[in-house]
């Protein structure tokens, strides 16, 4: 008996049965008028929530209820989706519940939320971390906060440079849906006793003879001080906290606070502070956050200083020379990974000593200059007579022009995990 190869399923077709005519006398069917393509369900517009402050007119956004997002397809390169499009007035959020509020109804609708935490006086460096966003979720919060446990009480928290009206402009023009701009997170007094959210100066304005400790937000009697705080325990040692050892400590409450609050499945930081974004992400996994921790490669200057906020406060020739650190890591980054593919030999320590006279003879004063294994932090040993092992590094370089504190990097031999 003859037998037929089998029909691939994605060639098999069913041609469909004509229908058996009707009767004559039959009568004819109703017409259905499909709805126009470009219909969407309409928004459910409940009572705004306290903190919530709508940029136009329209239902606070999050309310409309749309279809489930359509799976990702199968060629997307990894961590990026599809987002559907999605046009909603900014909102400019200052209460922690109705910001939780927000995220909620966007994720009952189906969306993906991805948050961009900064402290604001937002450059080019933040927006894109922003599109990174947008790449790969549906409703985008950006949060605006001066975190002040992460500067000791010498440091410059009260003079960090703030932009309110020119932030909300560049992040409207981008089509970001919601700023998360708290002007407190900490309960009582803040930490390093800082004045939060402009809390002392408020009283004093309004005349008030409270006392300063409870002008501050803390007293004995009043609110408890805020006592919790996060610590990821090795890869916080050395570098930035060697002359900063508070910094770490306040970052990792500050961000733990704001995913807490934001309920985000994205967030996305940048990579200039790259001992911060690996502390972020370890501290993700051993607290079993369900959030995919982006990192988006810095961003530089067109004379490739790395983008900061404290630029600004550079002198004009402490600008100028502060590009020695760029020109320094990215010319080492060249020869070490031609030295990798040629089999060459090379000291560490030289390009070291390399990077670290580049930055003094152009008036800076080094922090530290190191090259580490990128997940670790830990220094990598380049044995002297053996090819540099090729795993994925970093140089990490802090240094100081003037009382403005830089930092930069490079990664080496790929990008890890």
């Amino acid at each position: 008996r003859k037998q037929h190869a089998p029909v691939p399923m994605a060639e098999a077709t069913v041609e469909p049965e004509d229908p058996a005519p009707a009767p004559a006398d039959a009568p004819a069917p109703p017409e259905e008028s499909a709805p126009p393509a470009s219909e969407e369900p309409a928004p459910v517009d409940p009572p705004d929530a306290p903190g919530q402050e709508k940029d136009g007119e329209g239902a606070v956004a999050g309310n409309a209820v749309e279809p489930a997002p359509a799976p990702e397809a199968p060629h997307a390169k990894p961590g990026f989706r599809a987002p559907r499009r999605y046009e909603a007035p900014l909102e400019v959020i200052t209460d922690a519940k109705a910001m939780r509020a927000w995220s909620r109804a966007h994720r009952i609708a189906g969306r993906r939320v991805a948050l961009v935490p900064t402290m604001g006086y937002l450059h080019d460096g933040h927006l894109s971390l922003v599109r990174a966003a947008m790449d790969r979720a549906d409703a985008i919060v950006v949060s605006i906060y001066v975190n002040p446990a992460q500067f000791a009480a010498h440091e410059d928290f009260g003079t960090y440079p703030r932009d309110q009206d020119g932030d909300l402009a560049k992040l409207r023009a981008l089509g970001v849906h919601a700023v998360f701009q708290p002007e407190a997170l900490y309960a009582g007094r803040a930490p390093h006793g800082h004045d939060e959210g402009g809390r002392r100066e408020k009283e004093k304005a309004r005349g008030s003879d409270v006392p300063e400790e409870k002008a501050a937000g803390g007293t004995k009697g009043d609110v408890p001080s805020h006592e919790t705080f996060v610590t990821v325990e090795e890869l916080q040692r050395g570098f930035c906290s060697e002359t900063r050892p508070h910094f770490f400590r306040g970052v990792a409450t500050v961000v733990c606070k704001l995913f807490n609050v934001c309920e985000p499945d994205v967030a996305v930081f940048g990579k200039k502070d790259y001992q911060q974004w690996r502390i972020i992400r370890r501290m993700v996994r051993d607290l079993d956050f369900e959030i995919d921790v982006v990192g988006v490669p810095l961003a530089r200057e067109a004379d490739g200083l790395a983008m900061s906020s404290r630029n600004v406060r550079l002198t004009p020739q402490h600008r100028k020379n502060a590009v020695r650190i760029s020109e320094a890591i990215l010319l080492v980054k060249e020869v070490c990974e031609l030295a990798v593919a040629n089999g060459t030999p090379k000291d560490s320590t030289h390009f070291k000593g390399l990077i670290c006279q580049a930055i003094a003879n152009s008036g800076g004063v080094v922090d530290y200059v190191d090259i580490v294994d990128q997940r670790t932090l830990k220094p990598v040993k380049w044995p002297l007579r053996a090819p540099i092992p090729a795993t994925p590094q970093v140089i990490l370089v802090a240094a100081k022009y003037g009382n403005v504190r830089l930092l930069d990097n490079v990664e080496l031999f790929g990008v890890a995990d």
